[in-house]
């Protein structure tokens, strides 16, 4: 039986890596489909492609009748990006907007983009928390998430409003937490503060996005291996600064001189990523490899 509302936390408490993909569609029908996916985490791509929190929260709705998963969890855990970035603070604030849409549809995560410093972190991190929740305030400031918000989420995570409102805090900041926030450390403007920004608390994993990293090192075309020296670099500093801060690693490895299990291998043993784009034979290698014993 599940300890936690959000399948990937709970991976992470554990030490494995988990695998991610996306959906074909925003539906009902969709979310009833992928209920019992063979991924761990479900991320929606708000970034680059149309904002449509109706279409997510009837997904949201249909992976909680389809479910619960075989691992127990009421859903797989969902995560999404936004159509903002976090380039400065004022820039996360006047779009929290975003941030309350999705969080209130059930969703378990936000991966925000261009995260280049310390106080856009801490602002990203204040606009997903309730004001009563006191763990790091100091550092953080008061939460600024409102009232009112908590249905349907609370129905999605099969949980009473009040019950969703206290665990509904970024993990590990808050350790009873269920909500799982990430970044992208990516370009050459976010590297330069990678250290005060991988100590902000309340981030669970980050990436260091090589398509933007290497156009902002003026290389358009340096997405997949082999990388310049300044990618490798630069791939190297910001994984130095996660896991000091015990920040999991997002990244994929997509080297074409490579079969899929030396990828996962070098992925896993090489860079210690923790979390990955998938595919279910990618998935299957990965859980395998690591001993991993929670159902899909």
């Amino acid at each position: 039986m599940a300890k936690r509302i959000n399948k990937c936390i709970e991976l992470l408490e554990q030490g494995q890596p988990y695998y991610t993909t996306h959906p074909s569609e925003l539906s009902y029908e969709a979310g009833l489909e992928d209920s019992q996916t063979w991924a761990d985490m479900l991320m929606m791509d708000f970034e680059h492609h149309p904002f449509d929190t109706v279409g997510l929260t009837n997904y949201m709705r249909g992976l909680k009748d389809g479910g619960p998963t075989p691992s127990g969890h009421p859903t797989p855990t969902v995560l999404c990006t936004l159509p903002s970035n976090a380039i400065s603070p004022e820039e996360v604030r006047y779009n929290a907007w975003q941030a309350r849409h999705v969080l209130s549809a059930g969703v378990h995560g936000i991966l925000h983009t261009h995260t280049r410093t310390a106080e856009s972190v801490k602002a990203f991190v204040q606009i997903t928390r309730y004001p009563f929740q006191s763990l790091g305030r100091d550092v953080i400031g008061e939460g600024l998430r409102g009232a009112g918000g908590q249905r349907p989420a609370n129905d999605i995570w099969g949980l009473t409003g009040p019950e969703y409102a206290k665990v509904a805090d970024p993990w590990p900041l808050n350790p009873k937490g269920e909500l799982i926030l990430g970044l992208k450390i990516e370009d050459r403007h976010c590297l330069a503060n990678v250290d005060d920004i991988a100590a902000v608390p309340g981030i669970a994993f980050a990436e260091w996005g090589p398509g933007d990293m290497g156009m902002s090192f003026m290389d358009p075309d340096a997405h997949d291996p082999p990388y310049p020296e300044v990618m490798n670099d630069a791939r190297n500093k910001i994984k130095g600064a996660l896991d000091k801060n015990g920040i999991g690693f997002y990244s994929s490895w997509a080297d074409d001189d490579m079969t899929m299990e030396q990828r996962v291998d070098y992925s896993i043993d090489v860079l210690g990523v923790k979390m990955m784009g998938a595919t279910k034979e990618w998935a299957e290698y990965g859980r395998k490899k690591t001993g991993r014993t929670m159902p899909v």
